[in-house]
């Protein structure tokens, strides 16, 4: 006997496809080449501030490094890519409680943990950078020092604030109802507000919709859907219409640290390309093109690239001022990132895991009434 399926319960089918359940080990791999992105950036390319790690520049100390180096800061473009997909992916049949108690556990336990690492390195052995007061360190352990105006205790936080507004936002979608259709709809949406918030300049406009940002969150959401349930034309034109986006704001973001991060001109050509690179891999992954990468080695990098990307930069470049007069160059670098891998290690087996566990256990209990 045939069954009769109406266009209602077509259409309600169309946005509740099945979320895919295994686990997508390219993501992991992914993180871990956007994490040795950044370090490249910090450990090779950027040598300016209070005191230069290596006592020199880096085209002097780094001649055929410096160069590729200096385009690391695009792994956490990356890194926005796959936030995306994956807060898309753990979103999906959560309740808005559910989705931002998630956020805070994966977040905050390992933060608190590499503030207070760093805080005490850099007061032990302010070798390259001085630390905050003891007031900003309480402050940076809520994680708003940035709307604060407060310095952070290493500057590689700025990139959680970012990522603290995009779960606020995404968090509104859960509100409504996340389906694929109103997930394409605020990804439509958000790119038309970062476009005219760019040209409206707006502080508090900005400060909402990130311009500069919004086109990688989006592409991430696309590729998660199109991951979920298939090609379709919407999702595709909605990742093409990020990516256009975001290879104008590269080359704007390009200038800024050619002009006033590094100090010396860069190509705009390769920062294209990267970014490129960026939406062609993740959308490989996300069509199954990257499945045969696979292994337990893949999902213990990918835990382990957020407490190495919280570790790395100031732990990293007292550790690089402390060795240098006693190693080669070269020598210095590869123990340098070997060391605070290993420190990652030790923060995610023995603080994170335990922490979050704790964590989730006290948030997941009901508010008194």
């Amino acid at each position: 006997m045939a069954v009769l399926v109406t266009p209602a319960q077509r259409r309600a089918a169309a946005t509740t496809a099945p979320r895919p359940r295994h686990r997508i080990e390219a993501l992991d791999g992914l993180r871990l080449v956007a994490a040795l992105m950044v370090v490249g950036y910090h450990f090779v390319a950027y040598d300016r501030g209070t005191e230069p790690p290596w006592g020199a520049a880096a085209d002097r100390v780094f001649p055929w490094l410096y160069l590729p180096a200096s385009y690391g800061w695009l792994g956490v473009q990356l890194f926005f890519v796959i936030s995306g997909f994956v807060i898309c992916l753990s979103a999906w049949d959560r309740t808005p409680g559910e989705f931002l108690r998630s956020r805070v556990v994966r977040l905050y336990p390992a933060y608190w943990v590499a503030a207070l690492l760093t805080f005490a390195v850099l007061s032990l052995w302010p070798l390259v950078r001085a630390p905050v007061g003891a007031g900003d360190l309480l402050v940076n352990l809520t994680m708003l020092q940035e709307p604060l105006g407060v310095r952070s205790v290493d500057a590689v936080y700025w990139t959680l604030w970012v990522e603290a507004r995009f779960y606020l936002l995404f968090a509104l979608l859960v509100w409504r109802g996340l389906s694929v259709r109103t997930a394409t709809l605020f990804g439509y949406g958000w790119l038309v507000a970062a476009a005219l918030a760019d040209q409206m300049e707006v502080r508090a406009l900005n400060v909402l919709v990130m311009p500069e940002h919004a086109p990688y969150f989006v592409a991430g959401i696309a590729l998660y859907l199109v991951h979920r349930c298939g090609g379709h034309a919407a999702l595709w034109a909605l990742a093409g219409a990020a990516f256009l986006l975001a290879q104008h704001q590269v080359a704007e973001q390009l200038r800024h640290v050619a002009r006033d991060v590094l100090g010396r001109p860069l190509p705009v050509l390769p920062a294209l390309a990267v970014v490129a690179a960026i939406f062609a891999v993740t959308a490989l992954a996300a069509t199954g093109r990257l499945s045969r990468l696979r292994g337990r080695w893949l999902t213990v990098a990918g835990a382990l690239t957020y407490p190495l990307y919280l570790l790395h930069e100031y732990i990293g470049w007292t550790l690089i001022a402390a060795l240098r007069p006693f190693l080669p160059r070269y020598a210095t670098l590869a123990a340098v990132v070997a060391l605070v891998t290993f420190a990652a290690w030790l923060l995610h087996r023995y603080a994170e895991r335990p922490a979050a566990r704790l964590l989730r256990r006290h948030l997941a209990r009901p508010l008194p009434r």
